[in-house]
């Protein structure tokens, strides 16, 4: 944001609320974790009405449930709003990535080269985080290169519960090396200008989710929905 021709620094409650929801998405609050205003203003230095705020705006979000007598917590994951989003992702990504076959830009395909490499790297270093950020990254450049980041956006609303679910598995399984492997081959169908390969692969690369989502949940069940109502 800029004022006059400078940085305007982002407000209290900006800040607290990026930060609650990094902690949320990468699983350093897992799901179920009881929340407190008064000890998360303490740990962010701030008061606690931008931390009351932020809780409002996740639970808006489908992070955080505030549950009447009962106190706020970190939703539980919803296996049935994962599913959802990765319905709508594999038939969006699908389309996109048969669009970029057919026209991608040079700098685009180079950010995707680019970011393949630092895959390597995250995986050599066995950095879940930073791999999890790279794979949303290569994800987006496949958007923006086709001119879609607007849609890209979209998705990203309903992605909460499916992006939990996929840092959750990079943290339960640390053999990531297929995963780049897809990631490799959809982008040299993409500079090959190979439709149908570049599209078969992404529909296996995002189908994971499926078998991956019954693992996580006989793993982890007390992270997801197991029926009812859902509360922690």
């Amino acid at each position: 944001m800029y004022t006059n021709g400078r940085a305007q620094e982002p407000s209290a409650r900006e800040t607290v609320y990026a930060k609650l929801k990094e902690q949320i998405l990468n699983l350093e609050l897992p799901p179920g974790t009881a929340l407190s205003e008064k000890e998360s203003s303490l740990v962010l230095g701030v008061s606690r009405t931008p931390v009351r705020e932020s809780f409002v705006r996740l639970a808006q979000e489908g992070l955080v449930q505030v549950l009447p007598q009962r106190g706020t917590f970190v939703s539980l994951i919803d296996p049935a709003l994962v599913e959802e989003a990765r319905f709508m992702r594999e038939h969006l990504e699908r389309a996109v990535v048969r669009l970029a076959c057919a026209h991608f830009p040079d700098g685009h395909l180079h950010a995707l080269e680019d970011n393949l490499a630092l895959q390597l790297k995250s995986i050599e270093r066995e950095d879940d985080r930073r791999l999890f950020e790279l794979d949303e990254a290569y994800h987006r450049i496949l958007f923006d290169g086709c001119g879609k980041l607007n849609t890209w956006r979209a998705i990203g609303q309903m992605n909460v519960h499916l992006n939990r679910s996929r840092m959750l598995r990079l943290v339960a399984d640390r053999h990531w090396q297929h995963l780049y492997e897809q990631h490799e081959t959809i982008f040299k169908a993409v500079k090959d200008g190979d439709a149908d390969r570049a599209e078969r692969v992404m529909q296996e690369h995002l189908l994971l989710g499926v078998r991956d989502l019954a693992h996580l949940m006989d793993k982890y069940p007390q992270y997801f929905v197991s029926g009812g109502d859902g509360k922690p």
